[in-house]
């Protein structure tokens, strides 16, 4: 059994959910081919989506969760269901069940050397709205995360309206919240719609916001975005990404309203940027950070080495080990620290969730010795600042190095 880690107020999570059906793919060459047969392995069975990979992982870190998900009476639902009752049959209590929906699923393929790719069915996600998230749950929630609203029609559509009522609801229940994104198909509604604007709404309701550097660019910088894309493609763009670049970003999501930025940059590590306005964190809920150390701060951490066997939901992982050590009151790097060691161990195993140990364990683990990657070299202006037992890179903007930027 999970070794529970003591907080005062539980974290409820929300939003998109799905079954992950998980093929192990093989040896060199993957491609589909119109009338090809290719030999594969077994496949994994996953809970998958922000519900599922956060919730779950923050479950076995040992923080009281409350997954929320929309599912459908069907026998994709009954196996989602499944799996959250074999981790702990509380974890179904507050799930959704739409008769007469169907449950959403993602075929993952992730090829050896090859980043994964997705065929999804949005299915019984596109009709969640705030009203399906009770007003009793989400009283009792001391931080309320919300993920992969892109993934779900009514939360992006009329400009966002579900998505900025249900943050705003959360917000006045007294919860700290947390926003997760999704990349949108830009062939598909979801893409189409004018994200600059539906942030702009729903920012000022979210205190933690932490999105992958992809998304955001997709998001406030689209012909920035494709340029990138067209001249380097998707698995190079990130090796584009300078420090100049992450700190506009982070300026003009501060100018919507988020208090803490968190930007997942995949294979290069975590960039995080706080508000140095002391009033905004006073606002931030439950969980609000009780000390000045959290003003001001820009930091960076490479990954832990790891041997990849999955990179589904490592950055939902990373999320809930970002959100296990915040709500503990931990300094700003060993947040960091944390995260960078939850995602690692999530990609030791195909699935997101199963390679989670309690955080006692993550830490234990960090503490050995665990080494890291060589930090991006693009990230000009940042110093190492050694934690004892792992390195988290310091700006030269730092509130704590440069107390004048405060």
């Amino acid at each position: 059994m999970t070794k529970s880690v003591a907080v005062p107020f539980p974290v409820m999570v929300g939003g998109h959910i799905c079954l992950d059906v998980i093929p192990a793919l093989r040896g060199e060459g993957f491609g589909l081919a119109p009338g090809k047969l290719m030999n594969i392995g077994q496949a994994v069975l996953a809970a998958g989506g922000a519900v599922a990979n956060t919730g779950l992982a923050l479950h076995r870190l040992g923080i009281p969760v409350k997954p929320m998900g929309k599912i459908g009476d069907d026998i994709f639902g009954h196996a989602l269901l499944s799996i959250f009752r074999n981790e702990q049959d509380s974890l179904a209590n507050e799930m959704i069940i739409s008769a007469g929906e169907s449950t959403s699923y993602s075929i993952v393929l992730s090829p050896p050397a090859t980043d994964r790719m997705f065929l999804h069915y949005t299915g019984a996600n596109d009709t969640f709205g705030s009203e399906d998230v009770k007003a009793g749950p989400l009283a009792d929630a001391g931080l309320f995360h919300f993920g992969y609203p892109p993934l779900m029609r009514r939360m992006y559509e009329n400009g966002g309206t579900e998505l900025i009522s249900l943050m705003q609801r959360a917000k006045s229940a007294g919860a700290t919240t947390s926003l997760d994104l999704a990349m949108p198909d830009p062939d598909a509604a979801a893409g189409r719609q004018d994200w600059k604007s539906i942030l702009g709404g729903v920012l000022p309701y979210v205190d933690l916001f932490l999105p992958s550097i992809e998304e955001l660019l997709f998001m406030l910088r689209r012909e920035q975005y494709d340029q990138l894309l067209q001249k380097h493609g998707n698995e190079r763009l990130i090796e584009y990404v300078d420090s100049e670049l992450l700190r506009a970003l982070s300026s003009d999501l501060f100018a919507m309203g988020a208090a803490v930025v968190v930007l997942k940059l995949g294979e290069h590590g975590l960039y995080m940027r706080t508000t140095a306005v002391k009033e905004r964190f006073r606002k931030a809920g439950r969980y609000c950070p009780k000390h000045d150390e959290w003003l001001a701060r820009e930091l960076y951490i490479p990954c832990f080495n790891v041997e990849a066997a999955g990179t589904t939901g490592a950055g939902d992982c990373a999320i809930a080990g970002f959100l296990a050590g915040f709500i503990q009151g931990l300094k700003p790097e060993q947040v960091l620290i944390g995260a960078a060691a939850t995602g690692a161990c999530s990609v030791e195993r195909m699935d997101a969730t199963s390679g989670i140990p309690p955080w006692d364990n993550v830490r234990l683990r960090v503490a050995s010795g665990w080494r890291q990657h060589e930090p991006k070299p693009f990230l000009e202006g940042y110093r190492a600042n050694d934690q004892h037992h792992a390195v988290v890179y310091q700006s030269s903007w730092d509130g704590i190095s440069n107390p004048e930027y405060t």
